[in-house]
């Protein structure tokens, strides 16, 4: 259709024109009005951003982010949590000294303590900037009370468990 074409074209020229995706080689197709876009970026946070600028294009009914990500090279899970660390410790938002991070293939989890659900979110923002992330999923706790997370470790390892269904004791952080 002439339609989805012109649409196509001009889908690609506000990715190909956003500071956020110029650098990645998108690829637009668009049937019945219906917009997908395909190609590679390199981080979980750039792959949002898609998302973003797509929902602000206007005469498209809908659209699919096929955009995948990927790296450089080879990235194993340490490199993730040292890449995701790094992105919690520049952020002014997030106490890294109650946050910490585990990756399982690419999925990281987000464990510890937040003290508001604003430092969450931006725990969640930083970690999805960080290199080899393919999903952050919050297992932090907000509270507001002040104390000190002894075993970062200790957390994971009991939300792990406690999603396999195992049962394990109850630890008490307080």
């Amino acid at each position: 259709m002439v339609k989805d074409r012109e649409l196509s074209r001009a889908v690609k020229s506000v990715l190909d024109n956003d500071e956020r995706t110029a650098n990645y080689d998108l690829r637009v197709t668009v049937d019945n009005g219906v917009a997908q876009v395909t190609g590679i970026v390199d981080t979980l946070s750039e792959r949002e951003q898609v998302d973003q600028i797509m929902s602000g294009v206007k005469g498209i009914k809908g659209f699919d982010n096929g955009v995948s990500i990927s790296t450089d090279g080879s990235i194993i899970d340490e490199d993730v949590v040292e890449e995701v660390t790094e992105e919690l410790n520049a952020d002014p938002e997030v106490s890294l000294r109650k946050v910490g991070a585990k990756s399982v293939k690419g999925n990281v989890f987000l464990v510890g303590a937040v003290s508001s659900p604003e430092e969450e979110k931006a725990a969640i923002r930083a970690a999805s900037r960080a290199r080899g992330v393919r999903s952050v999923v919050s297992q932090l706790k907000i509270d507001t009370n002040e104390y000190d997370v002894n075993s970062l470790e200790e957390i994971f390892h009991h939300q792990v468990n406690n999603d396999r269904g195992e049962e394990i004791e109850v630890m008490d952080i307080h």
